[in-house]
């Protein structure tokens, strides 16, 4: 059976009613979202994204970037009155808002029921309060499991995105928050490194040492680690890595820490290079063929190649092949 596609039509909210600064947050310069798109331009965005789409998929309209609850009521209503349009015609499943935990009420849900919005994601960051107070969040673990818990009871679909390396971060830490992130029932997350970002706390803290984020390597072998843990409970992971865009990629608002454009090719290059090097260790070949997934191919054979070298520095030439019935981590190794 083919797999349906799914696919978001982004509108960024960039801090619309986030009284909050968190100490890593300047989401103008995050999003590369420059100014706000009015309640008028959904139909016109949303439309323009739909013609693209030249397959048949599950759509959703997803307000990201700000705190969607705590906008005033009437506007909220204004934004959803256009995307709901969408709903009510058939070209789009339903509506995906994002907000902060300490934003959902009972009042706040039984508004999103009534304009089409299926799913709630949550900027959950992290579950250690420490790392929440440090990073300004201004609300506790108790008020990611409230929230978590209501949003479900109300029959919503339940997303808690989570960073790493926020100041006073552990591995331990991060691999805690992941294990909550499952326990609290959520069916999706996003991963994201924390980076410093200009005229934001955390460039302050940075510039006087007393904040260093994680290193590039550091971010990929904990976001492995985090992965596995997400797939083995069958937590979809919707994104790893921050967005590319301008303001990031040139330089022009990024200050330090692990940012790169193929962060999630890099993470899957290690978890398949784990999966290799576990299996051949002990097999000494010079010549092996490797069938995988299709799909996992470019993963397998690393970034940049990185996989297929390190086999290579080991006196294993590798031929990589792809096979489309395998699953998604199923390898074959023969040994010629």
């Amino acid at each position: 059976m083919k797999h349906i596609k799914h696919s978001n039509i982004p509108i960024f909210l960039p801090e619309l009613a986030c009284p909050h600064q968190c100490v890593f947050c300047n989401q103008e310069k995050i999003s590369g979202t420059l100014s706000i798109p009015k309640p008028e331009d959904v139909s016109k965005i949303v439309e323009t994204h739909l013609s693209s789409m030249n397959e048949k998929r599950i759509v959703d309209i997803a307000f990201f970037g700000g705190s969607f609850t705590g906008i005033a009521i009437d506007l909220q209503e204004k934004y959803l009155n256009e995307a709901f349009k969408f709903v009510k015609n058939g070209n789009v499943s339903g509506i995906r808002i994002s907000t902060r935990p300490d934003y959902i009420k009972q009042e706040n849900l039984n508004f999103l029921k009534k304009y089409g919005v299926t799913t709630i994601e949550l900027g959950a960051q992290s579950t250690n309060n420490e790392v929440l107070n440090k990073s300004g969040r201004g609300h506790n673990f108790d008020a990611i499991k409230f929230a978590s818990a209501l949003i479900l009871e109300n029959g919503f679909q339940l997303g808690l995105q989570m960073m790493i390396g926020l100041p006073y971060d552990t591995l331990q830490r991060s691999l805690q928050t992941a294990n909550d992130i499952v326990a609290l029932g959520a069916q999706s997350t996003r991963i994201y490194p924390t980076v410093v970002i200009k005229d934001t706390a955390l460039e302050k803290f940075y510039n006087k040492g007393n904040y260093k984020p994680l290193s590039i390597e550091d971010a990929i072998l904990w976001t492995k680690e985090l992965v596995k843990i997400f797939e083995t409970n069958n937590v979809k992971i919707l994104r790893i890595g921050l967005h590319t865009s301008e303001e990031l990629v040139d330089g022009k608002s990024l200050i330090a820490g692990p940012f790169h454009p193929s962060f999630k090719e890099m993470v899957m290059s290690k978890i398949w290079n784990e999966i290799i090097f576990k299996e051949i260790e002990e097999k000494k070949n010079n010549k092996i063929t490797l069938t995988v997934n299709d799909k996992q191919l470019n993963f397998a054979i690393g970034f940049n190649g990185i996989n297929k070298q390190e086999l290579l520095k080991k006196g294993i030439i590798t031929k990589f092949i792809a096979d489309s019935n395998f699953s998604k981590y199923q390898f074959d190794v023969s040994y010629n």
